[in-house]
């Protein structure tokens, strides 16, 4: 096998564990809220989880690169899913201690991981290859949204509770998937030092860079990237809301019928199929003609329709409800279509402001990328656990005023940071000549 086709190789394996890896994980995520309402005498939050882990999360990232460095990418990929799949596994036979003490381990696995990630990615990647390598994991990555919801929608149609036997079938499915991607990794192969690697061919190398949290704090303080955070800060707020709080609503209203529950898994599903369009469309296939400010409207666009409609269509108190569920209403009658329709919205609507925030950060530190995409990652995960931290308290409603807030500024701000490129752009093409 040629360097390339080698390369190409280990970027689809890596794509399959993460979806597979992902296909468990992010369905545990989806239901984890609405099987904790079903569990007698079970203290514990599943918003209070995914707070912990996000928060756990962002502060590794100081040291993932690190752990890396001395494990290689390939270990330390592999002992991070078995946190992810020790996380899944303890919802077998939960108790909170393990709970909360597997939260700790996986937020700080999560770090290790998507650090590993960067890195096998970049060393199987060119200059003219990163993007279509990207796309590949990208699209891999988010059909886990597919299989895992719709297994769930498939095993708990028409269930009104969630049995003990419902919630163990699930999770042990749900580990043995997740190890299954664990194990992928070790199909990645190394690059034979006796072969040239594609960074040694007639395509120029990657740069690579210091990953040092000094780095990373220098970075953060630039203008550009001050103009980012507001942006990321949004796509952290809103990460929360399409990936743990809008499933639990859908499965708290009594009013969509007995069916309620399973539809948790047709969500997921729908907000996939939002993911890999806009990833398909705005990622892999822009050519930048526009800019990058029309994508991001639109994001904000279809977010806003979909916080609208969510607001007419889904009960107050939705997130909070009891295993039971609300029968409250809010100003509409509540329409399951309208609900999953919402699903994709918020789906697509996300793809819009990621994968611009990638194509920027990517432009702007492209001799730094490691330090700045540190900073993207650990500026969203920590909105991520704050917006966890809240969903225990606050009302569909405020929430939903958040993220519009957050979302406006977010927009204007990456306005500005894209205005400053195309002006910086615009001098160098003027110096050139």
């Amino acid at each position: 096998m040629t360097p390339e086709g080698k390369a190409l190789s280990n970027i689809v394996i890596l794509g399959f564990g993460f979806m597979l890896m992902f296909t468990a994980f992010q369905t545990c995520g989806n239901i984890e809220q609405t099987v904790i309402k079903s569990l007698n005498n079970f203290t514990a939050s599943g918003y209070t989880s995914m707070s912990i882990i996000y928060g756990v999360f962002s502060a590794s990232n100081l040291v993932a690169p690190s752990v890396v460095a001395v494990v290689g990418p390939q270990l330390s990929m592999f002992f991070s899913g078995l946190l992810y799949s020790a996380y899944i596994a303890m919802f077998i036979q939960p108790r909170v201690w393990s709970f909360y003490t597997a939260s700790v381990l996986v937020g700080f696995g999560a770090a290790v991981l998507w650090t590993a990630q960067g890195n096998v990615l970049a060393i199987n990647s060119t200059d003219t290859t990163i993007g279509r390598n990207s796309g590949i994991f990208w699209a891999l990555l988010q059909f886990s949204l597919f299989f895992g919801n719709l297994y769930i929608y498939l095993a708990w149609q028409g269930h009104d509770h969630i049995s003990e036997k419902d919630r163990q079938t699930v999770f042990i499915s749900l580990t043995v998937i997740s190890l299954i991607g664990c194990f992928l990794f070790f199909l990645i192969r190394k690059p034979d030092p006796s072969e040239p690697t594609p960074s040694e061919t007639s395509e120029a190398p990657l740069h690579t860079e210091s990953t040092d949290s000094a780095s990373a704090c220098k970075l953060s303080v630039t203008k550009e990237m001050m103009l980012l955070c507001l942006p990321i800060m949004y796509t952290g707020l809103e990460l929360t809301f399409y990936s743990g709080v809008y499933g639990t609503c859908i499965g708290a209203m009594t009013r969509f019928g007995h069916n309620a529950k399973g539809l948790i898994g047709i969500s997921g599903i729908l907000i996939g199929v939002g993911e890999i369009l806009g990833g398909g469309v705005f990622g892999i296939l822009n050519n930048n003609r526009l800019g990058r400010n029309p994508v991001v409207l639109l994001g904000l666009l279809i977010h806003y329709l979909a916080f609208y409609l969510i607001f007419l269509n889904i009960a107050p108190d939705a997130p909070q409800a009891p295993e039971e569920g609300t029968d409250l209403q809010a100003y509409m009658t509540p329409n399951v279509g309208v609900a999953l329709f919402c699903s994709f919205l918020l789906g697509l609507g996300d793809s819009c402001f990621n994968t611009q925030l990638l194509s920027i950060i990517g432009f702007l530190y492209k001799e730094d990328s490691a330090p700045a995409f540190a900073v993207f990652k650990f500026i969203q995960s920590i909105m991520a656990a704050i917006a966890f931290s809240y969903s225990n308290v606050l009302q569909l409603p405020w929430q939903l005023l958040l993220l519009v807030v957050t979302g406006f500024m977010g927009t204007l701000s990456f306005f500005l940071a894209e205005w400053l490129v195309v002006a910086k752009r615009r001098d160098s093409d003027y110096d050139s000549i």
